[in-house]
């Protein structure tokens, strides 16, 4: 069992390292494509980037549910990769930012309350899947069957989302003449880069369905840990990158582009593919509960003077330990505040 255990972290970390190196392509190709195009830099970082950089969760939802029938360790997986995106991405860049990372109104008012939004309609599908297509469970458990057409609701919100997107592409004037860079090849790279990537997603999905065989613990665990820090690798490679070339709004509009999308599409396209999946809404609320906690306090200390400074980035890696720590107790009996959590 222990040597299956060091082959499987091998694994892990080996998916970990492709998906670094995917993403550095995905990173250099969506730079490069925005450049060509005169995108504006919210844009960039909420739309173009945030899409490619998204492709780890998007791939996730899709292995897990076609290739291993477990659709719900990619929801845990999208889950908690947004929380991991809203704590972690944003704390990392501060720190290795020269100075604090500076926000706008665009980003604050626009952005993050976007993304809010993205996060209650999550929510209220959820709760209309509950309320109208009921499922059977044990007392105290509340489960519900999400099907296409409830999918098709956040989805209809991120179209949404694209045509704002796409009225700040149509005001905007760039300041710079557009580099010589050839489109062709920049397609090629991040066409190359998203191959990278899916292999990567594989890799990492088998490794967590091991760990949870031999460790006798729900995969459930492993996603929301394990695949959701390793899908996030490429989110937290460009907004790092972003931050130390002195691109703080780029770097803090990815993450919130990236989580806008996971929740609006990665989690309805699984519903999609699969016609129809069960939702346990006793644990999908606490979670949600967790990340709308998560991005309240981001959206505080963005706020604050409009930059995010080492203190907030400490306070929010604390946050993020204490919520590892909240879902190893729950996943291993020791603490039973989320009712009928995988076990």
């Amino acid at each position: 069992m222990i040597l299956s255990l060091l082959l499987w972290s091998f694994v892990a970390v080996l998916a970990t390292g492709i998906l670094w190196k995917g993403s550095d392509w995905l990173e250099q190709a969506s730079e490069g494509l925005s450049t060509y195009y005169e995108l504006p830099d919210i844009v960039q970082g909420a739309l173009v980037v945030a899409v490619g950089s998204s492709f780890p969760e998007l791939a996730t939802v899709v292995i897990s549910t076609i290739l291993h029938g477990e659709f719900e360790l990619g929801v845990a997986a999208i889950v908690g990769s947004a929380i991991f995106n809203i704590l972690i991405i944003p704390a990392a860049a501060g720190l290795v930012a020269k100075n604090p990372l500076q926000s706008n109104r665009d980003l604050v008012y626009k952005e993050a309350q976007f993304y809010i939004i993205s996060v209650a309609v999550l929510i209220i599908t959820f709760s209309f899947a509950a309320i109208f297509n009921p499922v059977s469970a044990e007392l105290g458990t509340i489960l519900g069957e999400m099907d296409r057409t409830l999918a098709l609701l956040p989805i209809a919100l991120y179209c949404f989302y694209i045509f704002i997107q796409y009225q700040d592409t149509m005001d905007f004037e760039p300041e710079m003449e557009i580099q010589e860079i050839n489109p062709l090849k920049q397609w090629g790279m991040l066409g190359l880069s998203l191959v990278v990537i899916l292999i990567g997603v594989e890799l990492l999905v088998r490794a967590a369905i091991e760990f949870g065989d031999l460790l006798g613990t729900p995969s459930f665990l492993w996603g929301i840990s394990v695949v959701a820090a390793g899908t996030s690798v490429p989110d937290a490679f460009v907004s790092v990158k972003k931050a130390r070339k002195g691109e703080a709004v780029t770097s803090l509009a990815n993450v919130l582009g990236s989580n806008i999308f996971d929740l609006l599409i990665c989690i309805p396209v699984g519903v999609l593919i699969a016609g129809t999946a069960v939702i346990n809404f006793s644990v999908a609320a606490p979670l949600m509960g967790a990340l709308t906690l998560a991005t309240l306090l981001l959206f505080s200390f963005m706020r604050t003077h409009m930059i995010l400074g080492r203190r907030e980035s400490v306070a929010l890696i604390m946050l993020y330990i204490l919520f590892l720590i909240w879902m190893g107790l729950e996943n291993f009996g020791v603490i039973d505040s989320i009712p009928s959590l995988p076990g």
